[in-house]
């Protein structure tokens, strides 16, 4: 069997396949993750505690360059080296919805299999043959 025909054979199995969609399907979901809790969520955590923009919480740990924005996007573009934790916070909020959503997902899923009806195995031909054979010694 030669290479392109073995990689053509994984390349098109179920699995594969599906992982591929859950991978594309999992990265445009991160993404609106990433909306809800940047432009969503963050914006009213920030009004109600007190107009904070959580991207410019952070400890510099070196000095910048002399007139530079004491931002986190102007420092980190200076190269000056930070504890940014207020972008931590963002990306761990992320994570937390993302798992939670997940959870609900996989919690439905289940739910689902479990209403599913198992529909019974069919009796194999030989069973059914060997209990004619055995009714008909009884009589």
């Amino acid at each position: 069997m030669s290479i392109t025909s073995e990689f053509k054979e994984f390349a098109l199995k179920g699995n594969v396949m599906d992982l591929a969609v859950g991978v594309i399907i999992g990265a445009a979901f991160g993404k609106i993750v990433d909306s809800l809790v940047g432009d969503i969520i963050m914006p009213l955590i920030s009004r109600l505690i007190g107009h904070f923009d959580f991207t410019n919480l952070f400890i510099k740990l070196a000095d910048g360059p002399a007139g530079i924005t004491q931002t986190y996007a102007a420092l980190k573009a200076a190269g000056v080296p930070m504890l940014a934790f207020g972008n931590f916070l963002t990306i761990v909020m992320n994570f937390v919805i993302l798992a939670f959503v997940i959870f609900l997902m996989v919690k439905q899923v289940n739910r689902m299999k479990k209403n599913t009806p198992v529909a019974p195995a069919a009796i194999p031909e030989d069973v059914l043959l060997l209990r004619e054979i055995l009714e008909a010694l009884k009589k």
